[in-house]
């Protein structure tokens, strides 16, 4: 299989919306330890290590404070579980209606009354767009500002 194929595979998958099945459960990432392997916790408060399938290495990259889908293996002491999905932010919201994701992770509905989520729902969404925005941080950021607005009210007599 191409490498063209195989990312199209794996792009199909993603876009995936599927209730999880009674063995996967849903999962925090808490940080990478190398070899494709991330530990992870999950909404009981237990951390233990994941691996990533071939599949998805060198094509989908995750981070802390991603949410994956997982499957336990039986032939692990170390290694618990394998990824299944990494989930995005449709996901989340696909499970948050089908009322499966877990509350543990959910921080809006921990800190705040029901009538409150009501009201902020439109300022998360808003908020949420502004999060998917890439910011490279690998650039210095520079103002400009307007010098002739500047010029015509200075009062040194240099115009």
């Amino acid at each position: 299989m191409s490498k063209t194929t195989k990312r199209k595979h794996v792009a199909k998958e993603v876009e995936d919306l599927s209730i999880p099945t009674k063995s996967q459960s849903i999962v925090k990432v808490v940080e990478s330890r190398g070899n494709n392997l991330h530990e992870i916790v999950n909404s009981t408060g237990e951390q233990y290590l994941v691996s990533m399938p071939v599949k998805f290495r060198r094509h989908i990259w995750i981070k802390r404070g991603d949410f994956v889908l997982v499957e336990p293996i039986a032939e692990g002491d170390k290694v618990k579980a394998e990824i299944v999905k990494i989930l995005t932010r449709e996901h989340i919201k696909w499970y948050r209606i089908q009322k499966c994701w877990p509350l543990e992770f959910d921080e809006v509905s921990s800190k705040k009354q029901p009538e409150e989520t009501m009201k902020d729902n439109n300022d998360e969404e808003e908020d949420m767009e502004k999060e998917d925005l890439f910011v490279n941080t690998n650039r210095i950021i520079t103002y400009v500002s307007d010098r002739s607005s500047d010029s015509d009210t200075s009062s040194d007599g240099f115009n």
